[in-house]
């Protein structure tokens, strides 16, 4: 546990070195991929950064969905609980799969479901997939990463969005041990999302967006300790 906080600490902490690089070409993988908006969010890992970009115009009601709750910190402490080396590395559902408790408001936005917003965008590598079960509307938190060409995935999941940077963490995790339950590849260690944070390529002033990624470091520090606090109590 005391381990789990000194990686969380770091991982926030990274956010002011992170607010520290200039904005300009943050988006290298796929950046032409004329789907993709402005808004970015960055899953901090124990083996690395992935940096992801949204698809507003295919799955509005999915991104928004998805974005509030990142903005919430509710990926934080999360995990990859699968990877299946050329197909999909899968985000647990938050509900479940954080170490870290969830106060009410991440609670109330993690057990929401959303439509199901199926398109023509093919799932091939990079792309973001929300997870769901055979109910095509139950899709809540969970998602895949797409490392592979998946076409007998297509228009059966929602399509939310694509990686940008980062694909050198993805290609370090189909090179971890895996053990198979069922029809599931599994990483025989945690991967752990130690912390996440959010900005906007479009910004045009660095400063305002330090500013902003300063304030987000002190909130999730505030958790944190309040977490620290209910643990060591």
């Amino acid at each position: 546990m005391a381990a789990m906080l000194r990686h969380a600490v770091a991982a926030a902490a990274a956010l002011l070195v992170a607010a520290a690089v200039s904005t300009d070409g943050a988006s290298t993988f796929y950046s032409s991929d004329p789907n993709l908006g402005s808004a970015r969010i960055v899953f901090q890992t124990n083996h690395g950064d992935i940096e992801f970009g949204f698809f507003p115009h295919v799955a509005p009601k999915t991104v928004d969905h998805i974005f509030k709750l990142v903005r919430l910190g509710c990926y934080n402490t999360n995990h990859f609980f699968r990877v299946d080396k050329g197909f999909v590395a899968q985000v647990a559902a938050v509900v479940g799969g954080r170490t870290a408790p969830m106060n009410e408001e991440q609670q109330k936005e993690a057990e929401k479901t959303v439509v199901g917003e199926f398109s023509s965008v093919k799932h091939v590598r990079g792309i973001l997939s929300m997870g769901r079960y055979s109910d095509p509307d139950s899709a809540s938190s969970s998602f895949s990463i797409l490392l592979g060409d998946a076409p007998h995935l297509d228009s059966q999941y929602a399509i939310f969005g694509r990686v940008t940077k980062g694909d050198d963490t993805l290609r370090k995790l189909e090179r971890l041990p895996t053990r198979r339950e069922g029809i599931f590849v599994m990483p025989i260690e945690r991967i752990n999302i130690l912390s996440t944070y959010y900005y906007d390529i479009d910004v045009e002033s660095c400063e305002a967006e330090k500013s902003i990624l300063r304030r987000r470091l002190s909130e999730s520090a505030s958790e944190v300790e309040r977490w620290r606090r209910k643990c060591f109590a």
